[in-house]
């Protein structure tokens, strides 16, 4: 699998995301997706299944330093001495001693930016976490956390599909050295039924689901995270790096962007978007 460069980070390109995957269900398809040969798991604290991805992962035939594992830092827990605590707990949960990726998971003014991304850098420091980062940040904020942290972040982990424009965080990501993981990226669903991917889908002999992670990692600095609960379609969607979009078909899923295209934009802890 092909991997992202970004500020020292060596990245694989495709991840295996478990939002809103149970359980019962993470453990199962994160051993399936490592048999398959994903290398990148992300999960959260917020998910409430990081015991099963540690589960799946200490089972594997797969050695914890060939896997890339991302874990997000739950907004209740910015306070400092929260933050610490919080990231051991995951920690204990996930069946490691360190993370590859910590994150922030949204931006949150109850808590001075500052000290939570002191607490970042603790956590790293301590040889908790090899990279941090941040998710869900606009480019003003970005810009204020790279300013504030002593080591460099490494991705912004964003809502990215077909539907949505992302084009300016993603080129402020690349200046700044970092990479963009890209979740949403089939658009709750909305992809499966759109007119242009169908057609596109019919020319190329691949699915939509591979079209558009295709789209999304063809992208500069890009990683995709693709979810489902199907063995079958994590290993189509796995089958993405033996073949490239043309220019002319890019542009037409670019086209497919719109205004009102944001999906993901919950009260209390959205900021105000690009």
């Amino acid at each position: 699998m092909q991997t992202v460069t970004a500020n020292g980070a060596a990245i694989p390109a495709l991840g295996f995301g478990t939002f809103r995957i149970p359980g019962p269900d993470t453990l199962r398809m994160v051993s399936q997706v490592l048999k398959l040969g994903y290398r990148h798991i992300d999960t959260a604290q917020i998910y409430g299944n990081e015991a099963e991805v540690g589960e799946a992962i200490a089972g594997a035939d797969v050695s914890r330093g060939d896997v890339f594992l991302t874990t997000k830092v739950w907004v209740d827990h910015y306070p400092h001495d929260t933050f610490i605590a919080s990231v051991d707990e995951s920690l204990q949960k996930l069946r490691t001693d360190y993370v590859d990726l910590l994150l922030l998971h949204w931006p949150n003014n109850a808590v001075p930016l500052a000290e939570q991304i002191g607490a970042l850098n603790e956590v790293k420091q301590a040889g908790k976490a090899r990279h941090i980062g941040i998710s869900n940040y606009t480019t003003a904020l970005q810009a204020e956390a790279i300013r504030l942290s002593n080591a460099p972040l490494v991705t912004n982990q964003i809502e990215v599909h077909p539907y949505l424009d992302q084009s300016k965080v993603i080129g402020a990501a690349r200046a700044a050295g970092l990479s963009l993981t890209a979740y949403y990226g089939m658009a709750d669903g909305k992809v499966f039924s759109d007119p242009v991917l169908t057609e596109i889908a019919r020319e190329t002999g691949k699915s939509v689901a591979q079209l558009v992670l295709r789209w999304l990692i063809q992208k500069d600095g890009v990683i995709a995270l693709t979810k489902t609960v199907s063995e079958a379609r994590a290993a189509e969607n796995l089958a993405i790096f033996d073949f490239a979009l043309s220019p002319e078909t890019v542009a037409r899923i670019d086209a497919l962007a719109r205004p009102d295209g944001r999906l993901v934009s919950p009260d209390g802890l959205a900021p105000a978007w690009d």
